[in-house]
């Protein structure tokens, strides 16, 4: 895989045949195993209370043919040949439907919007927005700010959803693969078997995440091909054997036919149905890991295929056998399995499900860590379980929490139909929102006639609002779950991004003025001291309040002092030479900076010796590039305050915007290799830790540096030896007197009982402890 992007390297995702069959290879161990795993249970949720299986095979048919059609309809056509297509610089997902909403469309509830974050490279518009045309609806949507927030609910609803399916899907996965074992075992025995060896599972699984996969993630394509061409055999073997005809039932008469016989219970039964398009949303959520047409074709040529024969030997099966089905054993996929090969199908059956749960855990971790960047979920720790692999992380809070909450759901239900009903419904939910979304981005993105996208809409929405219809008719049998799990995620996700709105807010009104910052000196009692003061901030101009807290209370800060905002952007990956905007607060010889740090919403915070590193070295680029244009630009005044001036290192273009002074350069790292000797080096570091960051002066550039700017220079040196301190704001939140009832209960309780019981801003940044400062701040919202 990509470091840089987490991804597979960009030579696999190149055009030639053999690359792109690799990548169909291995898409099958992380997108396709929940997919794969779907026929072990959809018959038998499908037949488990609303309908029974009669000798007229009408049933049998007809479920045959609502699974055909809607896997052809759902997974095949929506997905894989129009959903795929709205990816975000190569990125599926929720996030990555609004994201590419919020760039073309002025929606975004983010603070910290700038138009410098529009030129990077990774912030494409599918039109440029100079051209396009501004629809009526893009219109209307930017002017109702109500919309904003009904756009923010909706990806939070799938957000959850996603979260409840990290729970609901191992669960069931696991059982239905254990449960197998009911047909060797008599019925007293296989009920006191199946949840406890599924609990063991759980555990083993759960235990090993923080290992991370990348040591044993080879094996599970392999295991999945196997599984699908285990499927392919058994189905191909049943149709033969039993009814070569059955192929007759994929035939849309049936549903109707099997719709007119069942009446409400056949409506009903559409809740188990829907379990066959389990895992669809993976292919798209997962396009960042693979190319288009490797997803395609794997999908297309292999797992499509093999589901149909699946499902139709085991409808041959069923077609043929009905009595013994219905006393000690229900309608399974085991029985369709001959007894001389049961063993082998069940081994393997296990380590599919155990593959196609860790996808759903891994992709439940990487868009919690999303959640989190764009303020929608509090902080929790993100660990990176490969150097090499960028994109598997763990976080050890939602590991163990995921792992209770599926073994109670194995415990409590001890059912396939709960089960069923539960994951059912929140896999359909994240597919209406993916459709809704979907015709969004039709429409502001893609630029299509409104009408194109109501028909997509329309179409692909009536099939999913049915399917939704039939699971929440369910909700007394076990369809509470997910509703219960997305209103709890919801109102944590929707009560943190509401206070952190609130609190960017009370920072950008109480920010202190330039002139009370600059005025600070000895005449005031302030002194500076040795080092480098970082003063981590939310706003990205001005002075933050918790710095003139700071300095109220304590006459000192440091002689080199860097305003830093960590902010996301509404892309996936920020490019590390496009990460750091830096600019002057105040004259160069107050030696204070400003450093605007961007990350996308697939990004993982640097390490703190890295992160330090790059911005004392994006803070020498700084200085040498102002050199460079002041001596270009002689008539620009020497004591502008450049309060407004920020650059971007890591291009050779220079671009201006309304309001900021932006300019791009090739990092100075570049010719520290191309220089030579020819060049006088400064170096920085830090003798404890015995990292050092080399900055190169070539002779043409250091001629042109007059004595101010190689003494700020070696000012940069002296305070880098000196050590940096990380000053952060330690936050007491509460709400106005007289504000209502909900909004006190919000803030008061809810907010401060997240905030306390959370990881802190430290943590997240990776600050260690022995250079921490933190300054007290009562927010009144």
């Amino acid at each position: 895989m990509d470091p840089e992007t987490g991804g597979f390297p960009k030579s696999l995702k190149g055009n030639s045949w053999k690359a792109t069959l690799v990548l169909a290879f291995q898409s099958l161990g992380v997108v396709y195993g929940d997919l794969s795993i779907s026929p072990l249970y959809v018959f038998r949720s499908t037949f488990a209370e609303d309908i029974k299986h009669s000798e007229t095979n009408e049933e049998i048919f007809g479920v045959l043919s609502f699974v055909f059609w809607t896997l052809t309809l759902v997974p095949l056509f929506k997905y894989v040949f129009i959903v795929l297509r709205a990816d975000d610089n190569g990125e599926g997902g929720t996030f990555a439907l609004y994201s590419l909403i919020c760039r073309h469309a002025n929606v975004s509830l983010l603070p910290n919007k700038q138009v410098a974050d529009e030129e990077l490279s990774t912030y494409k518009y599918e039109c440029p927005p100079d051209t396009a045309n501004r629809s009526r609806i893009k219109v209307w949507l930017e002017k109702n700010k109500r919309l904003h927030i009904a756009l923010l609910i909706v990806v939070m609803l799938g957000t959850c959803m996603v979260i409840g399916d990290g729970i609901l899907t191992p669960a069931i996965s696991v059982f239905s693969a254990v449960s197998g074992l009911e047909l060797s075992m008599s019925k007293e025995h296989h009920e006191y078997a199946v949840v406890p060896i599924t609990c063991f599972i759980f555990l083993c699984l759960f235990a090993l995440q923080h290992f991370g996969t990348h040591r044993v993630g080879i094996l599970f394509a392999p295991i999945v091909m196997t599984w699908l061409l285990c499927l392919s055999g058994l189905g191909i073997y049943n149709v033969l054997h039993w009814n070569p005809h059955v192929y007759q039932a994929l035939s849309p008469y049936y549903m109707f036919k099997f719709l007119k016989k069942t009446k409400k219970g056949g409506w009903m039964s559409l809740g188990g149905i829907l379990l066959c398009m389990t895992g669809s949303e993976a292919m798209f959520a997962d396009l960042g890991h693979f190319s288009y047409t490797a997803i395609q074709i794997a999908f297309t040529f292999l797992v499509y295929p093999s589901l149909i024969l699946a499902y139709m030997g085991q409808a041959a099966f069923l077609s043929m056998n009905h009595s013994p089905y219905t006393s000690h054993h229900p309608i399974g996929f085991y029985a369709s399995v001959p007894e001389c090969i049961r063993w082998p199908v069940l081994v393997i059956a296990i380590l599919a499900s155990v593959v196609g749960s860790q996808a759903i855990i891994s992709g439940t971790f990487s868009i919690i860590n999303q959640s989190q960047s764009l303020g929608c979920f509090p902080r929790v720790k993100v660990i990176h379980t490969s150097e090499k692999i960028h994109g598997q992380i763990y976080i050890p809070e939602i590991n163990w929490m995921l792992m209770i909450l599926c073994i109670v759901v194995a415990v409590g239900f001890r059912d396939i139909k709960h089960m069923g009903n539960a994951s059912g419904l929140a896999v359909i939910t994240v597919m209406l929102v993916t459709t809704c979304l979907t015709s969004l981005v039709m429409i502001l993105c893609w630029q299509k006639p409104p009408l194109l996208a109501l028909t997509f809409l329309l179409f692909f929405g009536s099939i999913e609002i049915l399917y939704f219809s039939a699971s929440l008719i369910k909700f007394l049998e076990g369809a509470w779950l997910p509703i219960l799990l997305a209103l709890f995620l919801m109102t944590v996700m929707f009560v943190w991004h509401y206070a952190t709105i609130k609190k960017y807010e009370y920072d950008l009104h109480n920010k202190v003025s330039l002139d009370w910052f600059l005025a600070l000196g000895d005449k005031l009692g302030v002194v500076r001291v040795p080092g480098i003061g970082l003063v981590f901030t939310d706003i990205i101009s001005g002075v933050p309040a918790n710095f003139s807290r700071f300095v109220t209370n304590l006459p000192a800060f440091h002689h080199i002092l860097v305003f830093v905002c960590v902010k996301s952007v509404p892309v996936p990956f920020v490019p590390s030479s496009e990460r750091f905007l830096v600019g002057r607060v105040g004259p160069p010889s107050h030696r204070s900076y400003r450093c605007i740090v961007r990350y996308g919403y697939r990004d993982v915070h640097q390490d703190v010796d890295s992160f330090e590193s790059e911005l004392i070295a994006s803070l020498s680029d700084f200085i040498l590039l102002k050199a460079r244009s002041s001596a270009e630009t002689s008539s620009k005044s020497a004591n502008s305050l450049e309060n407004d001036q920020l650059t971007v290192v890591g291009s050779n273009m220079r671009m201006h915007y309304p309001g900021h002074s932006t300019t791009l350069r090739q990092s100075s790292n570049a010719s520290e290799h191309s220089g030579g000797g020819a060049g006088n080096t400064i170096e920085l570091a830090r003798a404890s830790a015995g990292k050092k960051v080399r900055f190169l002066l070539e002779e043409r550039s250091n001629s042109a540096l007059s004595e101010a700017e190689m003494e700020e220079l070696e000012d940069l040196l002296a305070a880098r030896e000196s050590g940096c301190a990380f000053i952060l704001g330690h936050s007491h939140v509460q709400a106005k007197s007289g504000s209502p009832i909900m909004k006190k209960l919000a803030i008061n309780v809810a907010y401060n009982f997240l905030q306390k019981n959370c990881r802190g801003p430290d943590v997240s940044l990776r600050v260690p402890p022995a250079s921490l400062l933190e300054v007290g701040m009562v927010y009144v919202l």
